[in-house]
């Protein structure tokens, strides 16, 4: 998003050496909106009214401008107004995690059919000023039903699932081999591509950029990524569903599964894959325009991470659950059948509920 709202401001010195230095048209400069509820956690509705007022007062004094309407939905609408006709130029708007003020309360579906609605209310804005909008891109962490939260944007068009926009936001095979050679040097690539790369949207396959960065800068494999970006309600909605998470390895779906989410249906599947924790393994043409989906974990990362975040939800402490894996990776590598049953029956038997049903081995 920060690319681009540069691009559109005509900021060419950041690019200076840079694809876009040759192929950007440089000659226009376009006022830019851009919006973002990533920043803080939003717990009720005048969390939200407050955020974005805080934003479009930024947008505002930079402009020189001042709406004379109250509501959000007004201002950013005499915004776009005004922006167009004091430059000359259609706008850009850039809306960043569009959908976190209502993942942030999914744990109750009142306050996040609130969300939902105020939300409503700022995005319809889009449709009635197209006139006078150069672009527009949305992005967020999920696919909420353009029905209930983009109603009347019927023009909007959805690139999760177009192989032309795979690659967008991660790190190709190729850009290791031409961008990050020096940093590969004397590290083994085969555990890297395990570790962080697999994230497939019916396109080329990708590496977390987050992860791989963080990997070059201190050579140690860790869930950097899952550490600082798992969302508190993913674990919850999948403990409170009691998700058995070796299926997760081998989903099968269909595209109508996956996009059908909205804050009373929402399936453990979609979610998983819409927030990155499953990615398309396989793809089988059923008949034209029918399709069935096999998904799974993209790597090593997410499969470690997420069942290690499961497991103390699930009801296994936690010093029970470290010692536990020690004694299996030392019964895996030994090939010592005893411990390995003895460190699996110890982890299962620590869940309340399933320590009941356990028969010790004669």
């Amino acid at each position: 998003m920060d690319t681009l709202k540069e691009l559109f401001e005509g900021n060419r010195a950041l690019f200076h050496n840079l694809y876009a230095e040759t192929y950007w048209d440089w000659s226009i400069q376009y006022p830019v909106i851009r919006l973002s509820f990533g920043g803080a956690v939003v717990s009720n509705e005048q969390a939200l009214t407050h955020l974005l007022s805080q934003q479009l007062d930024t947008l505002e004094a930079h402009y020189k401008t001042r709406s004379p309407y109250p509501e959000a939905s007004r201002r950013l609408q005499h915004l776009i107004q005004h922006m167009h006709h004091h430059t000359g130029q259609r706008v850009v708007v850039l809306i960043d995690e569009y959908d976190k003020p209502i993942l942030d309360n999914l744990s109750e579906p009142e306050l996040a059919r609130q969300m939902r609605n105020a939300l409503r209310d700022v995005y319809a804005v889009l449709k009635d000023q197209d006139a006078a909008l150069k672009f527009v891109l949305i992005t967020g962490v999920s696919k909420f039903s353009r029905v209930n939260l983009f109603s009347g944007l019927n023009h909007l068009r959805d690139i999760t699932l177009d192989p032309r926009y795979s690659a967008l936001c991660g790190y190709t095979e190729t850009d290791l081999d031409q961008v990050f050679a020096a940093e590969l040097i004397g590290l083994e690539r085969h555990r890297i591509q395990d570790w962080y790369n697999g994230y497939n949207w019916l396109g080329e396959a990708v590496y977390n950029p987050f992860d791989l960065l963080l990997y070059f800068d201190s050579h140690q494999l860790k869930s950097y990524w899952f550490e600082t970006g798992t969302p508190t309600f993913l674990v919850d909605f999948l403990a409170q569903h009691r998700w058995f998470t070796p299926d997760l390895m081998r989903l099968q779906t269909s595209e109508a599964l996956l996009s059908r989410f909205d804050i009373d249906a929402i399936s453990p599947e979609a979610l998983l894959w819409q927030t990155g924790y499953l990615t398309f393994h396989h793809v089988e043409e059923l008949m034209p325009g029918q399709q069935i989906y096999t998904l799974g974990y993209p790597n090593r990362e997410v499969e470690a991470a997420l069942n290690e975040a499961l497991l103390p939800v699930y009801g296994s402490p936690n010093q029970a659950t470290v010692v536990a894996r020690s004694h299996i990776f030392k019964a895996l590598s030994s090939h010592n059948l005893e411990l390995l049953h003895t460190s699996m029956y110890t982890v299962f038997a620590s869940m309340p509920g399933l320590s009941s049903r356990l028969v010790p081995k004669k």
